[in-house]
């Protein structure tokens, strides 16, 4: 279970709604786009399973009702790209928390060992990153959230994570990186997904 650094964490999920034609773009030409959906379904209700315990939100990109029926408090994001909606989010859970971490859903080795590595290194650290191999970040922990580290970065590149370091040098923050994990973006991390036990229907839609 969740320990009393959890209880001080905002845990923020957010996810892009199941639209087909609109989710999973990339995978599309090997899942079809109904197919595509549905394992955008499956990896928001993973991440949220391993958010049990903690105060979690879910931030959709529009109000589907999918996400409205996952019984979990849903907020819409709100900004003009990834970046400013993440800044949005993060200054407001820390109104009301002493330390956030934000989540997407495309990470299918994330465990709840990390996040719970994640909140306690948010006690004696400013700022926790976990970087992914196409050059991004799969998890991000605030206990300060500047606008500098989200305004202006390229969130379609491989230099995201790269960016985002170069920022937090010059900050002066204290931040720590976490163990690099990979995700499921591309078709060819389908295989990959196949190797792991995750549910029945996502393997399905792998070996399509």
């Amino acid at each position: 279970m969740p320990g009393a650094t959890a209880a001080r964490t905002a845990l923020l999920v957010f996810a892009r709604a199941p639209v087909p034609g609109r989710a999973k773009t990339r995978l599309i030409p090997r899942l079809g786009a109904w197919a595509a959906a549905r394992l955008q379904e499956r990896f928001t209700r993973r991440a949220l399973g391993l958010a049990r315990g903690y105060a979690t939100e879910l931030h959709g990109t529009g109000r589907h009702r999918f996400f409205l029926s996952l019984g979990v408090p849903f907020v819409l994001q709100q900004g003009e790209d990834l970046g400013a909606r993440m800044h949005h989010a993060a200054r407001r859970a820390l109104r009301r928390h002493p330390s956030v971490i934000i989540i997407g859903t495309d990470c299918p080795v994330l465990t709840r060992r990390d996040l719970g590595r994640a909140a306690r290194l948010l006690c004696s650290h400013d700022v926790v990153l976990m970087p992914a191999e196409d050059g991004g970040y799969a998890l991000i922990g605030m206990r300060r959230a500047p606008a500098a580290l989200f305004a202006g970065i390229d969130w379609g590149s491989g230099k995201v994570f790269a960016e985002t370091v170069q920022r937090l040098e010059r900050s002066g923050l204290r931040w720590r990186a976490m163990r690099t994990v990979w995700d499921v973006d591309r078709p060819q991390d389908l295989e990959r997904l196949r190797s792991l036990r995750f549910s029945s229907g996502a393997r399905r839609a792998a070996r399509r």
